[in-house]
Order: C-alpha cells, then sequence, then structure tokens
C-alpha cells in the first residue's frame, strides 16, 4: 500500500483522471488535484473533500511548478498530450519527481523520446509515457511473451474490443493526431515509423474463446508502435483493432462511456492478443478486462507505487516494459485484469 505521499493528478477532473484519483485513494496515496480548469477542480473536489487543489496551466510553467510541489510523482492525465506533455514533463525535471502519463497519441509518446531521453537521465527523473492501456499494456503483455528472447522478428498485438465509446479527450487527441498526420496513417516496419496514404488491411484474428475469431482493422497502430520498439529488438510491431471498436471510433454520435456499475466502469469488455514470432518460434500473451479508461488507473497506480518504493529498473525515459518486470507487474493487476502468460 501506499505510505501517504502527494501524487500530482494534472487533468484530475477528466474521465480517465477521476479513476486515477480513486485508484491513488485505495492505494493510500494522496492526490493533489490539479488541470487548466478551477471550476471543475472545485466540482470534483466536492466528492474528494479534504483534497487539496492546484489549478495549473501548461501556459504558466510557476503554476506547474507550485502544482508540483511537494509532491513525490505527477501523472498527467490532460490530453491532447501532443499539447501537455512536454510542459508538465519540464516542470517534473525542475522538481526532481517521476512524470507518468497516459497519452494513446503515437506522436506524442515518440517525442517525449526523442525530447527527453537525455535530460531525464542527467536528471536522474523517470519519465513513463503511455503507462495506459493503450502503449502500456501492450507492451507489457510483448515484454512477457518475449521472455528469454533478445530479439524477434515480429510483434502482432490485437485489440478485441466489444465497442469503443470514445471520452471527449479521445475525440480531441485524435484530431491532433489526424491533423498532425495530413490524412495519412502511421506504422511500425522495417525498424522505424512509416507514415503510408494506402487504406489500411482488413483480416479475421483469431482471438482466444470466448471470443474467437473477429474482422479487425490491420495495421491500426496505436502507442505500442512506440512503447515496443523503444526497447525490444524487434522490426516489426503490428496492431489491430476490432472493426466494430473501429466503427465506434469513428462515427461521430457515438456516445461517450457510461457507468453501469458503482465504481463507474462501463459495459465495455476487452480481450488484448499478443504473439511474439521468432523464425518459427511463436509466444502468446493474453489479457482480459472491462473499460479501457478505468483500467488505465491500475495501470498508472501501480507503475507510481513500483517507482516510488525502489521497484524500478531505470530512470529517463522509459516504457513499461522496460522500466519494471513485465510479469510481476501484470500479476499485479489482478483481478482487474485476468491473464494467460507463457510459462
Amino acid at each position: 500500500m501506499g505510505s501517504g505521499q502527494a501524487v500530482t493528478v494534472f487533468g484530475a477532473y477528466g474521465h480517465t483522471g477521476r479513476f486515477v484519483v480513486a485508484r491513488l485513494l485505495e492505494r493510500g496515496l494522496v492526490p493533489a488535484l490539479s488541470g487548466r480548469d478551477e471550476g471543475k477542480l472545485k466540482e470534483l473536489a466536492l466528492s474528494r473533500p479534504g483534497l487539496e487543489l492546484r489549478p495549473a496551466s501548461v501556459d504558466d510553467p510557476a503554476s506547474l511548478d507550485r502544482a508540483l510541489a511537494g509532491s513525490a510523482a505527477v501523472v498527467n492525465c490532460a490530453g491532447p498530450f501532443a499539447t501537455t506533455a512536454a510542459p508538465v514533463i519540464e516542470a517534473a525535471l525542475r522538481a526532481g519527481i517521476p512524470y507518468l502519463d497516459v497519452a494513446a497519441e503515437i506522436e506524442a509518446n515518440a517525442d517525449t523520446f526523442a525530447q527527453f531521453t537525455d535530460g531525464a537521465r542527467a536528471a536522474g527523473v523517470p519519465v513513463v509515457p503511455a503507462m495506459a492501456f493503450y502503449g502500456g499494456l501492450g507492451d507489457l503483455l510483448a515484454t512477457a511473451a518475449m521472455g528469454d528472447w533478445t530479439a524477434a522478428d515480429e510483434v502482432h498485438i490485437a485489440y478485441g474490443l466489444s465497442c469503443w465509446h470514445p471520452t471527449e479527450g479521445t475525440r480531441a487527441a485524435g484530431a491532433v493526431s489526424r491533423e498532425r498526420r495530413g490524412g495519412r496513417r502511421v506504422r511500425y516496419a522495417k525498424g522505424k515509423l512509416e507514415y503510408v496514404q494506402d487504406a489500411a488491411p482488413r483480416l479475421v484474428w483469431p482471438f482466444p474463446e470466448p471470443m474467437g475469431p473477429q474482422a479487425v482493422i490491420g495495421e491500426f497502430s496505436m502507442a505500442d508502435v512506440v512503447t515496443v520498439p523503444s526497447h525490444l529488438d524487434v522490426p516489426e510491431v503490428r496492431c489491430y483493432m476490432t472493426e466494430v471498436a473501429a466503427r465506434d471510433l469513428s462515427a461521430p454520435d457515438t456516445p461517450a462511456p457510461s457507468a453501469v456499475d458503482e465504481d463507474g466502469r462501463s459495459a465495455q469488455t476487452f480481450l488484448v492478443d499478443v504473439v511474439v514470432r521468432s523464425g518459427d518460434s511463436e509466444r502468446r500473451a493474453v489479457a482480459r478486462g472491462r473499460d479501457i479508461y478505468a483500467v488505465t488507473a491500475p495501470l498508472v497506480v501501480e507503475a507510481v507505487e513500483r517507482i516510488l518504493d525502489g521497484r524500478s529498473r531505470t530512470v529517463g525515459v522509459a516504457s513499461a516494459g522496460e522500466i519494471f518486470d513485465a510479469a510481476d507487474f501484470l500479476r499485479a493487476l489482478s483481478p482487474h485484469v485476468s491473464l494467460e502468460l507463457p510459462r
């Protein structure tokens, strides 16, 4: 359990931020509520009495410094991360505290590795981008599946989502990414990120039971195409998304997620199927659970705890699979995630 240390949550009033605040409290840590909208912070505080409010803007470095003062770490839940990540990372480095975010934006995560690797390492500060369902969970599964392999030919990460009701933040982040890509799509092939104009392939992915085979969009790249090859020697990382979820995401009238239980989770279910191939050999890791936004909270809070109590492996910018013992970390996510890992 946590030690009562303060953890600043930037974007605390957002959909994912609220899950993170609740999980920090469950684990004995003390969230400091931060974000750009003071009114929304005050509204959140009504349901979380006694927590400190620390309004801050990415356009005001001094306000970010105040928001992080006295905290043991900062979790950035405020997208679009193309706008928020760099200023909050810079504030974390000034404060000398770990930074974690839940960014699913490919370009924002690539920017974090490109811009802060040297500075974070020199400062001795862990910076962990994409410590979330996208980018974090897939990277942990791929790392666990690799096991004692030092290299592989391919990593395949197939997302079996029953549906995808996007949050306002997801839609905003998607708009930023689409603008940056100029109508192109992105993939990781031949050891690098590529931007291409052609249509993504369609195929059927053999998900494990009870989901079974599903129509998916191939090369539906998520943050895993940044996190996985940042530390694993693999030239091909391919992501897949069930067509039903992709249609939900692209439809302008798909509603936001709605709670169906007392914890605020939606009815959405997921199955993440990761296959690592090396020559004729294949290893598989599978994760099942509910609500891709809600499950981000145990992921990022487990990461915070492990960094604060010394169970992390490195400093500087690092993905989940590099900085933590992947198999041990995944097992700690029970009961939020059920697993099938290679022996």
